[in-house]
């Protein structure tokens, strides 16, 4: 019988021990708080750049931004996280990179129809299971400072700079409040 009690509390005791351990290691975030914390990243090193950029050089020198740094944070927080990280509009800036497959097509008419029915624009994302992936976008609301390039009747030198960036332009004519597009993450599970 001693020995039945011994092989019972040292199976009980290892029991224990591993599912202590199992506690103790760090346990992966969720896909949607990872997705949420990587578009609220990219936020968060692009926007200091454009407000520096638009002190020293005004709306030119911040379109130059927009072309050229934010792709660049976006390539790179995917490359460090294992994330596809990007910008998508229904009227997009940069053709190349920023046209909307038929999900974020969907997603933007939603966050646009939420923006219009009274939510903040800033407040407004979604994410979901598409197919084996995760899929998480953020709005981006215009800003008073956005309106600089996005806006209604901007400036000569604006226009001019915008042509040479981004020739086939469809970004412009918001007005303050708007979802400007979105930042996509997506990642497979």
């Amino acid at each position: 019988m001693g020995r039945d009690v011994l092989i019972t509390t040292g199976m009980a005791l290892a029991m224990l021990l591993s599912a202590a351990a199992l506690a103790a290691e760090p346990q992966p975030e969720p896909p949607a708080k990872q997705a949420a914390a990587l578009a609220q990243e990219f936020v968060s090193l692009l926007r200091p750049r454009l407000k520096q950029a638009m002190a020293e050089g005004g709306p030119a020198g911040a379109i130059a931004v927009c072309a050229d740094v934010a792709p660049a944070i976006a390539d790179s927080l995917s490359a460090r996280s294992g994330w596809h990280v990007k910008r998508v509009s229904l009227k997009s800036r940069n053709a190349s990179r920023a046209v909307p497959d038929d999900w974020e097509r969907a997603v933007l008419l939603e966050f646009d129809r939420r923006q219009v029915a009274g939510e903040d624009a800033a407040d407004i994302s979604f994410g979901e299971v598409v197919a084996s992936q995760y899929r998480y976008m953020q709005a981006q609301g215009v800003e008073p400072l956005c309106l600089l390039c996005h806006g209604k009747g901007l400036a000569d030198d604006v226009e001019q700079t915008l042509r040479q960036y981004y020739p086939d332009d469809w970004a412009t004519g918001y007005s303050l409040g708007q979802v400007r597009g979105a930042i996509s993450v997506s990642r497979p599970l």
